[in-house]
């Protein structure tokens, strides 16, 4: 749509004339400013609201995460007995002018209902005997009476048809209504009331004088926590993104010639691709960092130049169509072959990186995986010279930070950092659970302008990274099919490009 531009659209103050009237009473389509035709004639009008095939779905099964979602609003409600919970998808936020950025959902919303649409709103009606009821307040296909369906800028003939009321209750599994008339539904609301708040802030505005801060706070907290422990839906999803991932991976590889020939973004827009073709999009800004770059954590400019001789640490995820998202990292030589002091950085990263997915099992501390990675990481720096020991000195004064900087891993799920606003008993001092995910990413990182380090070490940043399952008597790496050793890397991608 670069070249198209909207021909009517809400951005006036004053309602065209022209424009047909909505039966029903509400306000008339206005014209966009700057629009090539002057209104819409009565003639018009009456064509373009008949003539129209009835396209209403018939037959349509229920989304597969719909027994999930259900007992998730479930656990919900036992949690907050008597209150009225509202969790907003969000609205879509401008980009430039009249573009947008792409909607995602989120990610509570998206959770609780498996519905990605913007400015849909999830509510729990306390029930007097106990219970919610749940209504999904959706905006209904577009109005054919009153022209919004082709003179909207986010009418259907614009932007592509919505799902009806009746076609998304049988979708999701909840009952559905206009989502135009939840704001005057819950002024009139008595009770305590409690938003998840940073995704529709006119819905935060109307409720002003019924929630606190406090209260909305336990409200997201307690979401973020349900999601630390994955159901089997979420699982297979995981694993599902991850595989996905392996193969723009693979696809990465086999372009990296033209990557030499252009620059980091030739690698970002191939795994790109995997990512839409197979997926969402990619779950979070990809990481395509050559040389030097490699040594500054979350480098997503990929502007720079790809050198033979140089490693790349190429960090991405594909999110799925249900917004579960990999987040996976393999440090690769863009010739082929590691530098003997490359693979001996990489080398200890690895052996860091089967320290810490050892100590990835239930009952284990959270912290353990963690723990087991940087002692291999300092005792490495400690034989090579750069800091001094003992080990148990440098891991107490943290001075190994200097070259490892990030922890070790976060949970993993429908955000790339899961469960962010747990508690911190629950998650980085919690106990691991099966059903939990999350990564264990070692990585050392010399930087170019690093004097405390031989000048052969600087511009080089080495990451591994890979996705680990909690099960019941262990772990289970769901990357596993990107190989992990050097010797494995380099086979690997000798195969992929000879």
């Amino acid at each position: 749509m670069g070249g198209v531009q909207f021909e009517e659209e809400d951005v006036t103050e004053e309602p065209t004339p022209e424009a047909p009237e909505n039966p029903e009473g509400e306000e008339p389509i206005k014209q966009r400013k700057n629009g090539l035709y002057p209104g819409v004639s009565d003639e018009l009008a009456a064509n373009m609201q008949s003539g129209w095939a009835d396209t209403e779905l018939h037959d349509l099964e229920p989304v597969e995460q719909a027994p999930h979602t259900a007992r998730r609003r479930a656990a919900l409600s036992a949690r907050f007995p008597g209150d009225r919970l509202v969790i907003p998808a969000g609205n879509l936020r401008t980009r430039s002018n009249d573009t947008d950025y792409g909607f995602r959902a989120s990610t509570e919303y998206a959770y609780l209902t498996g519905d990605q649409t913007e400015d849909g709103v999830l509510v729990l009606e306390p029930e007097a005997g106990g219970g919610h009821t749940a209504t999904l307040y959706l905006l209904p296909r577009s109005n054919r009476e009153n022209g919004e369906f082709w003179l909207d800028g986010q009418g259907e003939l614009w932007v592509g048809r919505r799902l009806s009321l009746t076609e998304a209750e049988k979708r999701l599994g909840v009952a559905a209504k206009d989502v135009r008339e939840l704001a005057d539904e819950l002024r009139a609301a008595a009770g305590p009331v409690r938003i998840v708040r940073g995704h529709d802030a006119a819905l935060e505005t109307t409720l002003t004088d019924k929630v606190t801060g406090e209260r909305d706070e336990e409200l997201r907290v307690f979401l973020s926590e349900q999601r630390l422990v994955k159901d089997e839906f979420e699982i297979g999803q995981l694993q599902a993104a991850v595989d996905s991932t392996a193969r723009g991976f693979e696809d990465v590889v086999k372009v990296l010639d033209k990557a030499q020939a252009t620059s980091e973004r030739y690698i970002e827009g191939t795994f790109f691709l995997r990512a839409r073709v197979e997926g969402n999009d990619v779950g979070y800004g990809s990481i395509c960092a050559a040389g030097p770059h490699a040594t500054t954590l979350h480098w997503v400019r990929n502007d720079g130049p790809v050198r033979s001789g140089d490693l790349l640490l190429l960090d991405a995820g594909v999110e799925t169509t249900t917004l579960y998202t990999a987040d996976v990292t393999r440090t690769l030589p863009v010739n082929g072959t590691y530098s003997p002091l490359q693979r001996k950085i990489y080398e200890a990263v690895y052996e860091a990186q089967e320290a810490g997915i050892a100590a990835v099992r239930p009952g284990a501390k959270y912290r353990d995986f963690h723990d087991a990675a940087q002692h291999v990481l300092a005792t490495r720096l400690v034989e090579w010279g750069l800091v001094e020991g003992p080990v148990e000195r440098v891991l107490e004064l943290g001075l190994q930070r200097r070259w490892t900087l990030h922890g070790t891993g976060h949970m993993l799920g429908m955000d790339v950092h899961d469960c962010a606003v747990a508690r911190t008993e629950t998650y980085v001092d919690g106990t691991l659970e099966p059903g939990m995910c999350l990564t264990v990413e070692p990585g050392l990182y010399f930087q170019p302008d690093d004097l405390t380090v031989p000048e052969e070490y600087r511009g080089i940043g080495v990451r591994i990274e890979d996705d680990i399952l909690v099960t019941e008597d262990g772990n289970r790496v769901l990357s596993a099919a990107l190989p992990r050793t050097a010797d494995d890397v380099e086979a690997w991608m000798a195969r992929l490009t000879g």
